[in-house]
């Protein structure tokens, strides 16, 4: 598994897209399919967007859930996970926008333990970091 993180429209897919140039890729936005994917290589972006429609307050599950299933996906198929950088410090005052900054957070530790490769993106850069 590979995941790259960096803030909102930091050029991450186009980072992610032009490193598999010359691989049949299937990108999926906003979700963790679960059906394996007909290519080689799976992108999954956006899943703050799946967590969303989720019942935050058992951030546990969640996170349980999301990695079995990225497992079960990562045994067929190479895995770029790309994964939006929520954190820095920011609070936010509404509840549920707290949930997902925390949910997020506690998902993306995952993620990179579990990940062979982490990779933050700045502005189109990349910097190795795991």
């Amino acid at each position: 598994m590979h995941v790259f993180i960096g803030g909102a429209y930091s050029g991450k897919t186009d980072y992610v897209m032009n490193l598999l140039a010359d691989q049949k890729v299937e990108l999926v936005d906003g979700y963790v399919p679960d059906d394996t994917p007909a290519s080689d290589v799976l992108v999954i972006k956006n899943l703050e967007k799946w967590l969303v429609t989720q019942d935050l307050e058992d951030d546990e599950v969640i996170v349980r859930t999301i990695l079995t299933r990225l497992k079960i996906l990562e045994e067929n198929c190479a895995l770029y996970i790309i994964v939006t950088d929520m954190g820095r410090g920011v609070v936010p005052m509404e509840k549920q926008a707290r949930l997902l900054r925390d949910t997020c957070g506690r998902l993306y530790q995952a993620l990179f333990a579990e990940a062979e490769h982490v990779v933050r993106i700045w502005y189109g850069i990349g910097e190795q970091i795991k």
